[in-house]
């Protein structure tokens, strides 16, 4: 039992430093107590995540073990103590009568995250990140109808392309004041390929695949589909006399014409390396877009130390490369690189925000609902950020013998009857 002058939640740093190298612990007391201040509470409140993650980010897993396991220790043999005192043994509250009956049946201490909810409910929520393949399958689903819907769009914007000869390219700062350089659009599509083959590897790797994906898919698909609407609203010229571009009418071509060429455009991807000519769908940028996403989920999804910064400061160039070559090009104006930065950059951050915050989104649920339909059914089980971690080669290669023999055991018993 702890006296009251050294009742752990009133420790000071230099305290906490003490315990920690009274347990073996001292050559991590610098990091933890004099340069991120840890006190009492602190070590009370401390996760294996927060071992793990920025700004700590402790790389060996023994002693992130070791270490949560003495405090975890430390918890049992004071937990009375801490309760007769007025604290709530898991989230160290000062706990007021009104809510003394219901800490004292949840008194027992579980290794579980507390989710507050709004009108004074608590909902306990296992630590585990579930894989959810289906909620995967069905953010896969969202994005292809989408991109089918946008391919057969960018047929229908065509067609509506200005003519040159009557509406010129609009005025415009930055393509006014730069030569056009050709080769630079392709170039972009390169710098896309590279940042795809990045983020691929990122998602074989991470322990949480499919979480990744699903967030992946569900993002652009929104996004593109706002595309499928800002692109058709308005038709703007070209925004170079390079492009050659002829409409055609409507009498031209019947709507199955219209959905080849639509298979076309979404079966390369929009690409022009892929042999990909499309006119009109400028407002906004599907090559910003999507470059800007891949950087954004590369540099979120991989941790952030040393070892990974080069790959950060990769992507980063990268993106920004592939967004001044799509200017240089001069394919875009402006106003369309612009807006898909910025909408992207905002779909991202506004996406993650919610999700790694359980109490904002319940509090926001109703516009949440309007503006994201799909975020309340595939982010409903998530209750904290996604660690990054990831598996070995050998730990992949395991996992891929083992599926391929349930599958050769299921084909077995489907070609022989018990």
């Amino acid at each position: 039992m702890e006296n009251a002058e050294n009742f752990v939640l009133d420790w000071t740093s230099e305290q906490v430093a003490n315990w920690l190298t009274q347990k073996g612990h001292g050559k991590y007391a610098p990091l933890l107590c004099d340069q991120h201040r840890l006190d009492g509470r602190g070590l009370f409140l401390l996760h294996e995540e927060d071992l793990k993650s920025p700004p700590i980010s402790i790389e060996i897993l023994g002693d992130i073990k070791r270490i949560i396991y003495d405090i975890e220790s430390f918890k049992k043999e004071i937990h009375n103590d801490i309760r007769d005192r007025g604290y709530d043994p898991r989230s160290l509250v000062k706990i007021t009568r009104s809510h003394s009956a219901m800490v004292e049946s949840t008194s027992s201490y579980v290794s579980r995250e507390v989710v507050v909810i709004p009108r004074g409910n608590f909902k306990v929520q296992d630590n585990i990140l579930k894989p959810e393949l289906v909620k995967m399958v069905v953010a896969a689903v969202y994005l292809f109808v989408v991109s089918w819907i946008l391919a057969f769009v960018m047929v229908i914007v065509h067609d509506r392309v200005p003519d040159m000869k009557k509406y010129p390219p609009l005025p415009d700062i930055f393509l006014d004041n730069i030569p056009l350089v050709p080769w630079a659009f392709k170039l972009s599509e390169i710098c896309g390929t590279l940042l795809m083959f990045i983020w691929i590897s990122v998602c074989i790797f991470h322990k949480h695949r499919t979480i990744l994906l699903r967030r992946f898919f569900a993002l652009l698909g929104t996004a593109y589909l706002l595309r499928s609407v800002t692109v058709v609203i308005t038709s703007l010229s070209v925004p170079g006399e390079h492009i050659e571009c002829s409409p055609r009418t409507y009498s031209d071509q019947s709507i199955r014409q219209k959905l080849e060429e639509a298979f076309i455009i979404w079966k390369g991807a929009g690409l022009s390396i892929q042999g990909i000519n499309t006119c009109g769908d400028y407002l906004f940028s599907g090559h910003t877009t999507a470059v800007t996403f891949l950087n954004f989920f590369i540099t979120e999804y991989t941790p952030n130390t040393q070892i990974f910064y080069v790959l950060h400061l990769l992507a980063w160039v990268v993106n920004i490369l592939a967004i001044g070559c799509i200017l240089a090009s001069h394919e875009h104006y402006s106003i369309d690189v612009f807006i898909a930065f910025y909408i992207t950059s905002r779909l991202f951050l506004y996406y993650h925000s919610l999700a790694n915050n359980q109490a904002l989104y319940q509090k926001d649920s109703h516009r949440v609902r309007i503006w994201f339909p799909l975020f309340g059914y595939l982010e409903s089980s998530m209750t904290r950020r996604v660690p990054n971690e990831y598996h070995t080669l050998g730990e992949i290669f395991v996992y891929v013998m083992k599926k391929i023999k349930q599958l050769m055991i299921i084909v077995r018993n489907m070609i022989i009857p018990m």
